[in-house]
């Protein structure tokens, strides 16, 4: 399978649609092809298809066989590109860097940084007790290790 092929396919589908982007395309040793696409606002079931439908009538099973899927991310796979923490402002990321974890809501996302906020629970500067306090963290997207969207039920 060519790989350059299948992406140049992906890139025409995606065209057709400004709000999606590619995340990966991955092809098994087997020729199973996994292409994995996510959106602005979310990726719906009939995008998937056209996509799917471009990419495998452009290729001759007949020359290889191949099994083809195309997939968004689910919630367990961490954020690999910019445009994914843009569409996730406002929710609570879990980020990991090199030196320390942050859980906070996103509250800003540029092209060389994010923002986190979160209320902690800290000792009094004078007496005795705690105090809530807003923290605030801006961390370079070049230090993230891992980012993952927290579900909260």
């Amino acid at each position: 399978m060519n790989q350059n092929q299948i992406k140049d396919l992906v890139d025409e589908a995606l065209a057709l649609n400004e709000s999606l982007f590619l995340i990966d395309i991955s092809i098994s040793s087997n020729n199973k092809i996994q292409i994995t696409v996510d959106g602005d606002n979310g990726v719906s079931l009939s995008e998937c298809i056209r996509i799917s439908r471009k990419v495998e009538h452009n290729l001759d099973r007949e020359e290889e066989d191949f099994s083809l899927e195309v997939t968004t991310p689910d919630i367990s796979h961490p954020l690999q590109m910019k445009r994914q923490y843009l569409k996730n402002i406002n929710r609570i990321l879990k980020v990991k860097t090199l030196e320390e974890d942050f859980e906070g809501t996103l509250v800003e996302a540029d092209e060389d940084k994010i923002v986190l906020n979160w209320k902690a629970r800290e000792p009094k500067p004078i007496g005795k007790g705690k105090v809530t306090v807003q923290k605030t963290v801006t961390i370079n997207y070049k230090d993230i290790k891992e980012a993952k969207v927290k579900i909260v039920f």
